[in-house]
């Protein structure tokens, strides 16, 4: 029932839907390397036919309000109340993009498209020179080429997302 009541919010939105989030909890022990402030992300503004969805919840879904320029986020997240909820959302999108966070386990959980967006030094599920996951088969990373260096990750992404077939 949830996930019907999605679609039908999402139906209108053009393109790919792509959720996202940015940042994990502030209380995690790398957190600081895993999150990215939601400025960083002015690589994904302005793509046409991508709708993205926030899926940030907690202290950094503010920086919605002074999104940049161009980046454009449908946000529902105040409706999103538990897991069973974001779970519905996420099955009526097209991929998640987002760093290391619940999202993205709950997205490789549902089987849906997922592109990880990785830290130089990953924890240990993500393992090395990979770009797969053995526990999420529709996952991809994007991991910094050097520490702190989320750039050129999200210049990539940028490529990738402007390459998906409409």
């Amino acid at each position: 029932d949830k996930v019907a009541i999605w679609r039908d919010r999402v139906a209108d939105l053009p393109g790919k839907r792509v959720g996202i989030a940015w940042a994990g909890a502030k209380n995690h022990p790398r957190d600081r390397y895993r999150s990215i402030a939601l400025d960083r992300l002015i690589w994904l503004a302005g793509l046409p036919e991508i709708s993205f969805v926030s899926l940030q919840k907690g202290e950094a879904a503010e920086q919605i309000k002074t999104a940049p320029p161009g980046l454009i986020l449908h946000d529902w997240t105040d409706e999103l109340n538990d897991l069973s909820d974001t779970a519905a959302l996420i099955d009526t999108l097209d991929l998640v993009l987002a760093v290391d966070t619940s999202v993205i386990h709950l997205a490789g959980a549902l089987g849906k498209p997922v592109w990880l967006l990785n830290r130089f030094d990953p924890d240990w599920r993500w393992m090395m020179d990979r770009e797969d996951s053995p526990w999420y088969p529709t996952l991809k990373q994007f991991r910094q080429p050097q520490v702190g260096d989320w750039e050129s990750v999200l210049k990539r992404v940028r490529a990738e997302l402007m390459a998906l077939p409409a």
